[in-house]
């Protein structure tokens, strides 16, 4: 006997909620997707400025990413042309004190092992301080028994300041949106495991995405769902949340006013301090909200630049070497124009973990990064950009720190479950977690809703350890 065909609402349009619109409908549930914005896609959205179709933040993906590539070609997206795949790559300008990394197409681990006695830039001992932390990860699973910051890991197995400032520091920055004298050590192992250590080279490719974040999946998604039963609905804000029988009352506000829609479940796709406000008020549930107000976030800022047409860097992407107190804030620049061929002459320079740019105005920052740039490429040019366009999502990504407590996609209560890069997961907050976190809030309700009641309610009165990771 199948099982019953649900009504069920997904309330937020990112990444997360996309993913469990997908499967959902996949699974054969009548599925009304919700988002209060105007357009899908969340805090990886696509941005009009001055005519372009760009993101509210620059966004690489790694090739380990396997659910958010599936997902899109499921909904249509032809990878080969919406993302430039480059290998395993940390090169800075060539005429800085940097340093060249950039691993051959050969098999793992030859690849790396190949990139690494290529690279320019490093001495022996910075080398041999790479092969040994990379040596350890593995031994030990890419995991402690005991989590603490990656500065202390990075200590603990004798790495070299020079490797730690040009590359253990901005991959940590950059994958965690942490800094290292806070970040977790863990979660960093977990990254490494999945990139650097893959048992497929392909794990390790970083890839560039050529059209805008909205059309690399969440638009195509929400076409996805209209085309096969489901149901999305822009404008319209999920209010409350409140028990009806064995279903659940939504509070629905927008253009049309305020109504009310019953569903049989729901999952909670929405940022988690929205979602703390829409569970405390439900009995049980006091601790799971007070533990979703609770994160601690980080900023980052995409910093956009337009030049002459004609202005284009040798590489697609560089790393650039920070210093706040020297005014570099730029941490990687992107040359626009080699992946859309509409924007030549366009930079979009990043700065994760971004707390201590905020204190700068728009301009000042702008201004700061052009000169950044005008220094490190050599191109007194760079520093009278014709254009910039300042980006900042403030609550870009939770802080990603040493045993971390994050809950699981289930509640205390049936048939409601949460959904977004948050959850527990051992990777930090990128949009392979949020996906990830859609796909399993879709499969803890298809196996809430295959139990008995009875069955269903004991199951959740003993409910699941906040922490335990989502595979």
């Amino acid at each position: 006997m199948s099982a019953p065909r649900l009504r069920v609402a997904v309330a937020g349009g990112g990444w997360a909620g996309c993913a469990a619109a997908l499967d959902l409908t996949r699974q054969g549930h009548h599925v009304t997707l919700f988002e209060a914005a105007r357009i899908l896609g969340g805090r990886a959205r696509g941005v009009d400025v001055r005519g372009l179709a760009l993101d509210n933040g620059q966004h690489i993906l790694l090739g380990a990413y396997r659910d958010c590539l599936r997902l899109m070609q499921q909904v249509g997206v032809d990878l080969d042309t919406a993302l430039l795949r480059l290998p395993v790559q940390m090169r800075y300008p060539d005429n800085g004190d940097g340093m060249d990394f950039v691993a051959p197409r050969l098999p793992a681990p030859l690849h790396l092992v190949l990139a690494l006695l290529r690279a320019r830039g490093l001495a022996r001992a910075d080398k041999l301080a790479l092969a040994r932390l990379n040596s350890a990860a593995k031994w030990m699973g890419w995991q402690l028994d005991d989590d603490c910051s990656v500065s202390e890991l990075l200590e603990r197995f004798d790495q070299t300041p020079r490797l730690i400032r040009l590359m253990w520091r901005p991959l940590c920055i950059a994958a965690l949106n942490t800094p290292p004298e806070r970040a977790s050590a863990n979660v960093f192992l977990a990254v490494l495991r999945d990139s650097l250590g893959a048992r497929r080279r392909a794990a390790s490719d970083m890839l560039l995405p050529r059209l805008a974040m909205g059309a690399l999946f969440p638009e195509p998604a929400g076409a996805w769902l209209d085309n096969h039963g489901g149901a999305v609905r822009l404008g319209v804000k999920v209010a409350a949340v409140a028990q009806d029988g064995d279903g659940w009352r939504l509070a629905l506000t927008g253009a049309g006013g305020a109504v009310e829609e019953r569903f049989d479940a729901v999952v909670l796709a929405t940022p988690a301090l929205q979602s703390a406000a829409l569970l405390a008020p439900l009995p049980g549930m006091a601790a799971l909200a007070t533990q979703l107000a609770g994160f601690d976030y980080e900023p980052i800022v995409t910093c956009y630049l337009q030049y002459a047409p004609a202005t284009r860097l040798d590489l697609p992407f560089y790393a650039l070497e920070d210093d706040p107190a020297k005014g570099r804030w730029g941490q990687f620049v992107f040359d626009r124009g080699q992946l859309d061929a509409s924007q030549c002459g366009l930079l979009a320079v990043v700065v994760s973990a971004a707390g201590d740019a905020g204190d700068l105005s728009r301009e000042d920052l702008a201004a700061a990064i052009g000169a950044q740039l005008a220094h490190d490429l050599q191109h007194p040019g760079l520093a009278n950009p014709a254009w910039t366009q300042v980006i900042t999502e403030k609550r870009a990504t939770f802080s990603c720190t040493p045993g971390l407590a994050r809950p699981d996609v289930n509640t205390p209560h049936p048939g409601l479950v949460l959904a977004g890069d948050y959850t527990a997961s051992d990777y930090p907050a990128t949009l392979e977690t949020a996906v990830r976190s859609g796909l399993a809030a879709a499969t803890a309700i298809r196996l809430q809703r295959a139990l008995p009641r009875e069955k269903r309610s004991l199951s959740h009165s003993r409910g699941a350890a906040p922490g335990n990771s989502i595979q």
